[in-house]
């Protein structure tokens, strides 16, 4: 049950305003320096993480591999991606309760 409390969620956070999608975007956002959750999907490839996970690491972001596959994350968002991230706290402690494998020590 704790897997679809994140599906819920990442459509909330996404109606919210909340969420930022795709590679660039996140990207950018890990390289900035700011606390964030970034959620991955469990399809993303080895590469993309590896370099997600270094920005992430070098600041104050988390990084989640998430159970879920693009597909299925795509339908939860209503959004066609692979990586989303949030800044808002609420959103990020809420599906960090749900979450695995968690990078970082930040949020």
């Amino acid at each position: 049950m704790k897997q679809d409390k994140i599906l819920t969620l990442l459509g909330f956070c996404r109606k919210a305003g909340k969420l930022v999608v795709g590679t660039e975007k996140v990207m950018e956002l890990a390289k900035s320096n700011k606390e964030c959750l970034i959620l991955l999907a469990s399809d993303i490839s080895d590469k993309t993480e590896k370099e997600i996970t270094y920005y992430a690491n070098k600041g104050k972001a988390v990084v989640i591999r998430t159970p879920y596959d693009l597909k299925t994350l795509s339908h939860a968002t209503a959004t066609t991606a692979g990586i989303f991230a949030t800044e808002d706290k609420g959103f990020c402690k809420a599906i960090l309760q749900g979450g695995k494998e968690v990078y970082g020590d930040s949020i």
